[in-house]
C-alpha cells in the first residue's frame, strides 16, 4: 500500500501497466538524457509493483524528478565517462531500469531502507523529494546506495576477486546479524562498514562505494595508527585486510572491466569538493 500520493499531481497516482500514460517534459528529458544515450528506463511514476505488500512508499513529486535525474548524471554516470573505458563499460554493465521513490521504503518490522537493487537490472533510489545537492548528507547517503548496488555487477558478472572472502574469514557475520556491530566493530574484524560483515558481496560492495565516496577514506581505513594501547594495534591489523581488499578490488576492476578505481574515486571526489 502507498501513502502520500499527491491528488493534483495526476502522473504521479499508481498506474497500471497496461495503462495508456501522456508524455510530458519528464519523459523528453529521459528519453534524450537516458533512454536513447544508456538505454536506461527512468520509473518515476509510482507502480506498486516496485514495493512489497507490506511496504509503504511515498511518490517522487514532479518537481523533483529532472534536479534527481542531473544529480545522477552529475555524480554517478559523469565520473565514469570521464575515466579510460568508462563509456564503454557504463554502457555495458548500467542497469535497464531505475525507479524513483520519493521518500524511504517503510517496512513491516519497523525498518527503513534507503535504496534497493535487483541482480543488476534495477536500482531504486528512495528520498528523492529531498534532492538537494548543497546537502552533503542527503548526496552521500544517494551515493552510497548507487555506488554500493553498481558495484554488485561487477561479482555478478565476473566473480569476486580470488580469495577475496580469505582476507578476513573470521569477521563475517550473517545477513541478519550485523545490525548488533558498530563501525569501531567492523574496523576491528577488517571491514569498511558494519552491514559489510554480512556477506563477501556484500563487502566488496561496500568495500567499493565507501572507497569512491569517503572523502577521509586513506586516512580512516588505511594509514596506520601510532599505537600505544592494544585497540590501537587491532585497528592496525583490522586497516591491514581493508587495505588488502581495496588492492583486490583495484586489481579486479582493472583486470575485468579496463577500470582503474582511483581515477572514478578522483573524479567523485572533484564532484563531491566543488
Amino acid at each position: 500500500m502507498s501513502t502520500g500520493c499527491y491528488d493534483e499531481e495526476k502522473l504521479n497516482v499508481p498506474v497500471k501497466d497496461n495503462e495508456e500514460v501522456i508524455r510530458n517534459e519528464i519523459d523528453e528529458f529521459i528519453e534524450e538524457k537516458f533512454t536513447k544515450e544508456f538505454g536506461m528506463a527512468i520509473r518515476y511514476r509510482f507502480v506498486d509493483r516496485y514495493v512489497l505488500p507490506t511496504q509503504r512508499v511515498t511518490p517522487p513529486r514532479l518537481e523533483a524528478v529532472i534536479p534527481m535525474l542531473e544529480f545522477i548524471e552529475e555524480f554517478w554516470i559523469d565520473p565514469y565517462l570521464a575515466v579510460d573505458n568508462g563509456e564503454e563499460f557504463f554502457k555495458g554493465h548500467v542497469p535497464a531500469e531505475i525507479v524513483f521513490l520519493g521518500g524511504p521504503i517503510f517496512n513491516e518490522n519497523g525498518t527503513i531502507t534507503l535504496g534497493t537493487a535487483d541482480a543488476g537490472a534495477q536500482i531504486t533510489f528512495t528520498n528523492v523529494n529531498e534532492v538537494d545537492i548543497s546537502d552533503k548528507d542527503w548526496v552521500i547517503d544517494q551515493l552510497r546506495v548507487v555506488y554500493h548496488e553498481f558495484a554488485h555487477t561487477i561479482h555478478q558478472r565476473y566473480k569476486l576477486p580470488t580469495a577475496f572472502e580469505e582476507i578476513s574469514p573470521t569477521g563475517y557475520t550473517s545477513p541478519n546479524a550485523w545490525f548488533i556491530l558498530n563501525d569501531e566493530d567492523a574496523l576491528l574484524r577488517g571491514f569498511v562498514t558494519p552491514y559489510a560483515t554480512s556477506s563477501p558481496n556484500e563487502d566488496f560492495a561496500e568495500t567499493v562505494a565507501k572507497y569512491l565516496f569517503e572523502e577521509d577514506f586513506v586516512e580512516d581505513f588505511l594509514l596506520e595508527e601510532n599505537c600505544d594501547s592494544p585497540g590501537c594495534e587491532e585497528r592496525n591489523i583490522g586497516r591491514l585486510m581493508i587495505n588488502e581488499k581495496l588492492n583486490a578490488v583495484r586489481s579486479h576492476y582493472k583486470k575485468v572491466t579496463g577500470l582503474d578505481l582511483d581515477e572514478i574515486r578522483a573524479r567523485v571526489q572533484e564532484k563531491l569538493n566543488l
